[in-house]
């Protein structure tokens, strides 16, 4: 009989080592680099006992020139390598394997002193970089090699060279960061010999039996970018030079086009890894939105790639290979690709976490300890804050019975996981399902409690989450009004022509429901609808996979006007994923409209004024998104039988739906209960 997951659970012979499987966690910035190492040692080793076959740390820089931003972390020094030791002695003693990746920022810094090839500033950074000179390019050399050999001492596996997402070896490759016509640029030729020195005079330092992996833009999605017969030409003469792992990058940093948001489909590049791995004889790792072991499993089976590289699933779930091996797939904690508590919070210079797992970067803090008294609890409101709590809660041995007057569990999840590009949230509910079972919660749906109900037990847990607010407006009450829970839960029919009051998050989700098809499957199912949208080619023809190539849209089947109160931008939650959402909508031909004064509602349409002119929008329907009230009903008749009542997630806060607060509060205060 075949085992469970056979290709992802391959050992893979690299002749001096053999990794136990072939799953890479990936490298990411999660601000611990700049923490005391015992922090990244934790967070690391937890996810080698998780049986990870091969780790990489986030970027560390080779130089101070390098560096991402002021502060941060180099590997210069034999002091920075003792400090390192920590960690990679933590990985080993859990028997895992750890890379350090080497990353020079270039120009993609956030401080003045950055330099690039031939001094030309990114579009999104904010410091014009300085000219390297050639004396300059001979030192950074000597720095990374340094950083390898430091590596080395510090007890790392191996070091990953960082050769994409727009760094600074992206910039020598291309002409889009590369002007110069001496050695180092002009022809591929030279534009190619920065990086491949790096590899040589590592290889040559560090000797045979260390790991090189390499990091390698094959899709750069930026004008001007590298043509994918370069991109292979780089990768036959980094084997050549003694690459023993390439691994996929795909994107710059200055890409518009989202390449690791939840709307990109599940493994939406590997057929881009296929073409590199069948130009070499070295293992070529897939990587981007791959996140379930099945998808894996199909990825790896059907000869996309020879590994995985994840790095958001090990923070959502880091026995994800364990577990895979266990045939556990169900108990797996899926990323969801949100990129709210991890991107989001690295690039805010905030240290990163996990939406679905608040225990990720805070290993050595929030403990899940098995408590000697158990209590019985009633949670009240099965969405994402009360399943948080209550598995947490029942794992740690109390008696827990959770109640939701639904007929299923998930609560606003199962609202969210309506739009288009978060179908993700169906996996967070099944997992809680899973934790559900698997820790006895008593599961008690389609039951509205009052307090006499809940007066056996020790505590109560309001997780009763929010109700849409009633706007103060005239009409508000006409027939054409409904609240974005009749559109997204209820699927009551929708006119043709439509106003969205509220451009928050719920009201882009709205918006971008509104404008879907449901008779077609949206991009985020559809890697073919999903390339074609953002005008990304698949024959591999065009430079940097875009030049020349038009998006093409699937068209709305509806007008949809989403407005605005404050006059600013409408740019979308998230940080990192915010302008993505704002692009869909825009290429659905939604008109944004800001600074808008709501008059009334009547049989013309919506009234509104804008910069004091007034003006009817005549649409068939108004959808409500403009904010929530937490429901605490119960508050007062539980307490008033002398019971402690907590209150977590919207009924705590009804701010914008925010499912980081909600299940990170829950998990936090089952920890403490």
């Amino acid at each position: 009989m075949s085992r469970p997951f056979e290709h992802v659970l391959q050992p893979l012979d690299l002749g001096f080592v053999t990794l136990p499987n072939r799953v890479i966690m990936g490298s990411m910035h999660t601000g611990l680099e700049e923490f005391p190492p015992e922090r990244q040692a934790a967070f690391f080793a937890r996810r080698a006992a998780g049986g990870v076959g091969l780790i990489i740390t986030g970027g560390i820089s080779p130089s101070e020139l390098g560096v991402l931003g002021p502060g941060m972390c180099t590997m210069t020094t034999e002091a920075d390598a003792k400090k390192h030791k920590v960690i990679t002695d933590a990985v080993h003693a859990a028997g895992g394997r750890i890379c350090m990746q080497v990353l020079h920022a270039g120009r993609q810094s956030y401080h003045p002193m950055n330099i690039s090839p031939s001094g030309k500033k990114s579009p999104i950074f904010p410091f014009p970089p300085q000219t390297m000179t050639t004396e300059v390019i001979e030192q950074e050399l000597n720095n990374w090699v340094n950083a390898a050999a430091l590596a080395q001492q510090a007890g790392y596996d191996g070091i990953e060279i960082m050769g994409s997402e727009g760094y600074l070896l992206n910039q020598f490759l291309t002409t889009r960061g590369n002007e110069r016509d001496d050695a180092w640029g002009g022809d591929f030729e030279r534009r190619m010999r920065f990086p491949l020195e790096i590899v040589r005079r590592t290889r040559e330092r560090v000797g045979p039996n260390f790991i090189i992996v390499y990091r390698m833009s094959m899709l750069d999605l930026v004008p001007d970018g590298q043509t994918f017969d370069e991109v292979i030409t780089l990768a036959k003469e980094l084997e050549k030079a003694g690459v023993n792992i390439i691994n996929t990058g795909i994107g710059w940093h200055e890409a518009k086009i989202p390449t690791i948001a939840t709307m990109v489909p599940r493994g939406a590049f590997t057929w881009v890894t296929r073409k590199v791995k069948e130009a070499v004889n070295i293992p070529v790792a897939a990587s981007n939105r791959i996140n379930m072991p099945s998808h894996a499993e199909e990825i790896l089976a059907r000869g996309d790639a020879d590994m995985i590289s994840m790095a958001r699933p090990m923070l959502a779930d880091p026995d994800w290979v364990n577990k895979a091996a266990a045939d556990k797939e169900d108990e797996v904690n899926t990323c969801i690709g949100c990129n709210q508590a991890c991107l989001d919070h690295t690039f805010a210079l905030r240290q990163a976490s996990c939406l679905v797992n608040p225990q990720a970067c805070y290993e050595d803090q929030l403990f899940y300890v098995k408590t000697d008294k158990p209590k019985n609890i009633a949670v009240i409101g099965a969405g994402p804050a009360g399943m948080s709590f209550a598995t947490v809660a029942a794992e740690r041995g109390h008696n827990v019975t959770l109640f939701d007057q639904d007929t299923q569990i998930g609560g606003q999840f199962n609202i969210a996981k309506q739009v288009p590009g978060k179908e993700e949230f169906y996996e967070t509910i099944r997992y809680f399902g899973a934790m559900i079972v698997k820790h006895g919660v008593t599961l008690q749906l389609g039951k509205r409690v009052g307090a006499a109900d809940l007066a056996e037990f020790d505590e109560v847990v309001l997780a009763t989450g929010i109700a849409p607010r009633q706007l103060p407006l005239e009409g508000v009450n006409h027939p054409k009004v409904m609240s974005y829970i009749d559109v997204l839960k209820e699927k009551k029919p929708v006119g043709k022509r439509v106003a969205v009051i509220g451009a928050g998050g719920i009201g882009m989700d709205t918006s971008e429901f509104l404008t879907h098809d449901s008779h077609h499957a949206p991009a985020s199912l559809d890697i073919d609808e999903f390339l074609r949208e953002w005008g990304i080619d698949k024959t591999l023809q065009a430079r940097s996979g875009i030049e020349g190539v038009k998006a093409q849209v699937s068209p709305s089947p509806r007008e949809v006007y989403l407005l605005q109160r404050k006059n600013k931008k409408i740019t979308g939650p998230g940080k990192t994923t915010g302008w993505a959402h704002r692009e869909v909508l825009l290429k659905k031909g939604v008109h944004m409209i800001t600074g808008v004064e709501y008059l009334k509602i009547d049989d013309e349409g919506l009234h509104i004024a804008i910069n004091g002119e007034p003006k009817v929008l005549a649409v068939d329907n108004i959808i409500i998104c403009a904010g929530q009230e937490p429901q605490r009903e119960l508050q007062a008749g539980v307490e008033a039988l002398g019971i402690k009542v907590h209150l977590i997630g919207g009924a705590d806060v009804a701010a914008e739906l925010d499912a980081k607060r909600a299940i990170g509060q829950g998990a936090r205060l089952a920890a403490e209960v």
